[in-house]
């Protein structure tokens, strides 16, 4: 059945011609702006030349105009832990066509000569995508209609190619990111970065901070990290055989940019459209069912085990999440070898039915896993499902063995609230808190999650990005020990030209482009997930010295990371402050 099913996903992507401009890795046209140009905004540049100033990753500059030069710098000065990555944009603009436009960082290096190698820093043209914006009720969900929501091209995705086209009247931002080397001694490292464009070259001074505190590597962060993955977008994009080594080569330099970020989570399929075709690519499942002639069942994992294996391979393996007992539409696939064909049956929990289908395959499952040596990480996961739904699923599940955990990304739910051992709220929802005080204590994973309800703080394509980074600093207000988003890369029908969707705002489905190309807003959420991992360590050191003072300043620097304050006050204004006040320990 599973090959099947994903063999028509592959035929109609293909039929559909959805990928013919480009591949996935190669160069691309942006689609053209829908706004008018600002022609003042040009006719203020005095000159032909290609213009290099220093901006923010706070903001996302137009294309179509030139940006306000006295926002811009000549300089830039940052501040680092060892081992953190830090970022900023570098702003190029021009009245006159530029070709083959190059950047090339330099070495960093101190008064004592230490260095940070030119190989730490990397640099990537931003490109820009379609978006859309929010509902009239301030959210991104909903049936989006064309031609109904306001429509821009916006900066977002980090390009993977070295050498840029610069049309004239045309800003064009560059991602400029360091990765500070763990050994690095603490120091003031200065270095410059070379643009290059036609008959101009110009460099630009900058200079980084290294203090004396480490960040660990993203492998031992605590942060729980939960972006769900979907395999099968990448089969499409790249138009292989599900499952091929084709397949697995295309998904790896994806898989590594998620370690990289400290994902914790694998995300499995168990049946077949766990959320009942809702995204541009059908999730297939990893497990094959099939009824036999005797009426007995048979299960194939072998896809599971190498989806899960090679996930392993690639440094993710805190958790299996399995999706799902409880799919939105109710059906269940599976192959009937005596009719000779897939079907479904429909079986809410709680019935007769549900229970028959599903306690041969739970029971099965578990030896499964216990020889795999998986059992004690892997859960059934369900989100966003009716309690009394999940309580009947959860007696069936404690029938096949007491010891199974449970995910859930939901509402609060006080008599699930020490059954589930991955239990992940909305924004908007708290946990009581002698049951965060208690789950903490267990070393549970107890999260939250943004998802189409909230307008900010969010990850949109037009979401100021900021929001991104703004999720680590919550999730450490509230106590949260990580962050859940469902969709890291469920690309669209042509991702990096148009990031907009039928059902929810524009880049809810995914964070990374093809390519791979990261974006602003993934880079600015690992950036939020490292500055939660500096506030843990430094929350540890002063516990144990028994600074209160410092404790105490601490939590003052958190207090304003609420979504309340987002609107009144720019959430790129709450981060400046408390970054500086962070690194000031």
């Amino acid at each position: 059945m599973v090959n099947k099913f994903f063999g028509v996903l592959v035929l109609l992507a293909l039929q559909q011609n959805v990928w013919a401009q480009t591949t996935p890795a190669s160069d691309y046209r942006e689609l053209p702006d829908p706004k008018p140009v600002n022609k003042a905004s040009w006719a203020a540049v005095n000159d032909a030349r290609l213009h290099v100033a220093f901006g923010t990753a706070d903001n996302r500059y137009e294309k179509r105009n030139a940006p306000d030069n006295d926002l811009l710098k000549g300089t830039w000065k940052a501040t680092a832990w060892k081992g953190e990555r830090i970022h900023t944009q570098l702003v190029l603009w021009t009245t006159s066509a530029q070709s083959a436009v190059t950047v090339q960082a330099s070495a960093l290096q101190d008064s004592k000569g230490h260095q940070i190698a030119a190989n730490a820093v990397t640099t990537g043209f931003v490109r820009y995508v379609m978006t859309d914006g929010l509902n009239k009720d301030g959210g991104g969900c909903g049936y989006r209609k064309p031609g109904e929501f306001d429509s821009s091209l916006v900066a977002d995705g980090i390009d993977i190619l070295h050498k840029r086209d610069i049309a004239a009247n045309n800003t064009q931002p560059v991602w400029l990111s360091i990765q500070v080397p763990a050994n690095t001694p603490a120091g003031v490292y200065k270095g410059t970065v070379s643009v290059k464009g036609g008959a101009t070259a110009v460099s630009m001074p900058y200079e980084v901070t290294v203090l004396d505190h480490i960040l660990p590597a993203p492998k031992d962060w605590s942060f729980h990290l939960d972006l769900w993955q979907s395999p099968y977008a990448i089969a499409r994009v790249y138009g292989v055989k599900p499952w091929s080594d084709a397949h697995f080569k295309a998904m790896k330099p994806y898989v590594k940019m998620l370690a990289d970020a400290g994902q914790k989570v694998i995300t499995a399929t168990i049946i077949y459209d766990p959320w009942n075709s809702q995204t541009e690519d059908i999730y297939g499942t990893m497990v094959k069912w099939t009824k036999k002639k005797n009426g007995t069942w048979a299960y194939d994992y072998s896809i599971f085990d190498k989806w899960v294996q090679f996930m392993m391979d690639q440094g993710i393996r805190k958790e299996i999440n399995c999706y799902s007992m409880i799919p939105w539409n109710l059906k269940f696939y599976y192959y009937d070898e005596a009719a000779a064909k897939d079907t479904f049956i429909v079986a809410k929990p709680g019935t007769p039915e549900y229970a028959a289908h599903w306690q041969p395959m739970l029971n099965d499952f578990v030896k499964h896993l216990k020889a795999k040596g998986w059992f004690n990480i892997t859960a059934i996961a369900m989100d966003e499902r009716p309690m009394e739904d999940m309580q009947q699923a959860m007696a069936v599940i404690r029938k096949a063995d007491k010891n199974f955990k449970l995910s859930l990304a939901g509402s609060y739910h006080a008599p699930l609230a020490n059954e589930i051992h991955d239990y992940c709220i909305a924004l908007r929802e708290s946990f009581p808190a002698d049951v965060l005080k208690a789950r903490l204590a267990k070393g549970l994973p107890t999260t939250f999650y943004t998802c189409c309800t909230e307008g900010f703080p969010n990850t949109f394509t037009f979401s100021p990005p900021a929001e991104s980074a703004f999720m680590g600093w919550h999730a450490a207000l509230k106590g949260y020990n990580g962050y859940l988003r469902w969709a890291f890369n469920c690309w669209v029908a042509n991702p990096l030209q148009d990031s907009r969707f039928r059902s929810w705002s524009a880049g809810d489905t995914y964070f990374v482009y093809p390519g791979p190309r990261s974006s602003i807003r993934f880079e600015r959420m690992v950036e939020g997930i490292q500055d939660y991992e500096k506030i843990r360590i430094l929350r540890a050191e002063f516990t144990k010295a028994n600074n209160t003072a410092a404790l105490t300043e601490l939590d003052n620097i958190l207090k304003p990371f609420e979504e309340e304050t987002l609107k009144t006050t720019p959430a790129a204004v709450t981060l400046e402050v408390a970054k500086q006040a962070l690194n000031s320990f």
